[in-house]
């Protein structure tokens, strides 16, 4: 049943946005989450906007892992 794939895709979502794979950084972790929302959404198991709110979480948190990293003093 697709509502319980999609359930499944965004709680392997969620996972990965709270706990990031062993050695896997913040660039890394991004990119993985940005291919995950792009499949869901590709497979027709998300709709538009619940992309772009999955895109705005995984922007949130690589600005929060990257912030003061390279900024100096």
């Amino acid at each position: 049943m697709r509502v319980e794939e999609k359930q499944k895709a965004l709680s392997a979502w969620h996972k990965l946005l709270e706990e990031p794979k062993i050695r896997m950084d913040a660039e890394e972790q991004y990119d993985e989450l940005l291919k995950m929302a792009d499949a869901m959404e590709q497979e027709g198991l998300i709709t538009a906007g619940e992309w772009r709110q999955l895109v705005r979480e995984a922007g949130t948190r690589f600005a929060q892992a990257t912030e003061g990293l390279g900024g100096g003093t």
